[in-house]
């Protein structure tokens, strides 16, 4: 999830937006929801799209008759525009799940029990979709989101709408290259029979990583991908033997040859392709993912609710905090030390950033010869002692004396604020530069707030205990109370890196010019 840009608006048909999901052929999508915080992806439609003649009356058509498709596999339809609204858009239920093109190019191929798993599921999908007498004309990897009980099918109506639309100019083919049927391909009708060749392709991409007319590594124009579905024989190497027979059937050159769904549907079934297994058979990490996207999905509406309290107004810590280098103290008896690895954590992709603005997180190995929490982060270890009030001793800056705050206005990409590591900001406890506050705050979310006290960003942790670190690395990780990473920048690799809070309110981690990670917390 991203942040929501300047230009976009603040809702869209009555709906908040609270971020950006991400952007496909057909326009943005962004995170909103209802009165009653029920989640919904609202996706806007390009104005190239809408200004087809005749287009917005086949949207709101295409919404109805897609909205007859009520199976476990699809995403219901909230609500959506009119006809003369600008944008046109349409609101469905949000799925807090990648997409199956995300998962395999970030994870690669999906498992071969869970191939089949995927196979029934869709087959299921597309048996609801042809017996109410319609096609998807669409299914790729990017719009099958993997979600926790069961896969489900998105962009069903707004694809349709387009492809009627691309239908006005002669020689212009419906799909996504590489997905498309042959019949497709030529700029024949997408029917049931082009669904079920989509199908047998992305089945392919899930088991290899590769569509069966694309070749390992490589990237072709959209032109030769139409030429080898049309004129060439798919590529299956690589996919399991038991499959293979099914595949072939599904990806004939000639329409009337493909079987029906629902006769695919009984094939897998022989070989061990149910419905109701996908749980069982999704990979293990995927449940992560899917349990952290949940989680900040819903964090975004409890932040956008104001369900976090700003912090009050604190006094400012000297402009450069950097600690002497020395080992690091020993860990607290009975307590687990803080790798200085991070564990990855999605959302994505998602990647998942929060819609309130991206941010800095904080996280390494908490030392018993750490003085108690501060109003005021501090730098860690007994290398930094911190006074009373948290601010840190002289020792703690490069010269060996606090730094000065600035005394007037500066360029916006001034630093106002520059912290080294090691730094760690405990449970109730900040720090403040200019107009940004970065908070660890008592529920477990490390937030940044403005000086209207309104959240900036988040970063979507939440558990009695948290703690942040910015460390020697020059990541910056949120830990649980155990020591567990729940967030981080994914800055490591970088010793000598530095934090730093902008005249412009951006949070950014440096090293030397370049920016590792920034937060978005800009004016």
């Amino acid at each position: 999830m991203n942040n929501l840009q300047p230009s976009d608006p603040t809702s869209i048909g009555g709906y908040p937006l609270l971020g950006r999901l991400g952007a496909g052929g057909m326009g943005q999508v962004f995170l909103s929801r209802t009165g009653s915080g029920r989640l919904l992806a609202l996706k806007t439609i390009r104005d190239d799209l809408t200004s087809e003649p005749g287009f917005e009356e086949r949207f709101a058509r295409e919404i109805r008759n897609s909205d007859r498709v009520r199976s476990p596999w699809t995403v219901t339809v909230v609500d959506y525009s009119a006809p003369g609204q600008r944008p046109q858009w349409l609101a469905t239920e949000y799925v807090p799940a990648p997409s199956l093109g995300e998962w395999v190019t970030a994870h690669g191929p999906l498992p071969h029990t869970a191939v089949l798993s995927l196979a029934a599921e869709l087959c299921g999908a597309m048996q609801a979709v042809h017996e109410a007498g319609l096609a998807h004309r669409d299914l790729k990897p990017g719009n099958v989101l993997l979600a926790r009980d069961r896969p489900r099918l998105i962009d069903f109506g707004v694809a349709r709408a387009a492809d009627d639309s691309r239908h006005t100019h002669i020689g212009v083919s419906v799909g996504s290259p590489g997905f498309l049927a042959p019949d497709q391909a030529v700029g024949g009708v997408a029917a049931a029979p082009a669904d079920v060749f989509s199908l047998a392709a992305l089945l392919v991409y899930a088991a290899t990583g590769r569509g069966p007319f694309s070749r390992a590594g490589e990237e072709v124009p959209a032109a030769t991908l139409l030429y080898r579905v049309v004129h060439e024989e798919p590529d299956l190497a690589g996919v399991a033997p038991s499959l293979v027979p099914l595949l072939t059937e599904c990806l004939a050159k000639d329409p009337a040859e493909r079987p029906t769904a629902a006769q695919l549907s009984g094939w897998l079934a022989e070989i061990g392709g149910r419905t109701g297994r996908w749980p069982e058979e999704c990979p293990a990490a995927l449940t992560g993912r899917l349990t952290e996207a949940e989680h900040a999905a819903r964090t975004v509406v409890d932040l956008e609710h104001h369900a976090v309290t700003a912090p009050a107004g604190r006094e400012l810590s000297p402009t450069v905090l950097s600690p002497d280098p020395v080992p690091a103290a020993p860990a607290e008896p009975g307590r687990r030390r803080r790798p200085a690895w991070l564990l990855t954590t999605a959302i994505a992709a998602v990647a998942v950033v929060v819609a309130v603005a991206a941010a800095v997180h904080f996280g390494t190995q908490r030392s018993s010869a750490e003085s108690s929490p501060s109003a005021q982060g501090r730098p860690s270890d007994s290398a930094a002692s911190a006074t009373a009030n948290g601010k840190p001793s002289p020792s703690a800056t490069e010269s060996g004396t606090p730094s000065a705050p600035a005394q007037e206005p500066q360029e916006p990409g001034a630093a106002l604020k520059v912290i080294q590591a090691t730094f760690e900001l405990a449970t109730g406890e900040s720090v403040e530069a200019g107009a940004r506050t970065l908070v660890m705050q008592e529920d477990g979310n490390l937030v940044i707030y403005d000086q209207d006290r309104k959240p900036r960003w988040a970063a979507m942790t939440k558990g009695e205990g948290n703690s942040a670190r910015f460390q020697p690395d020059g990541n910056l990780v949120v830990y649980n109370r155990d020591g567990q990473p729940l967030w981080a920048s994914r800055t490591n690799g970088h010793p000598g890196a530095v934090l730093v809070f902008q005249a412009d309110g951006n949070v950014l981690i440096k090293s030397g010019d370049t920016v590792l990670w920034a937060a978005g917390t800009e004016n």
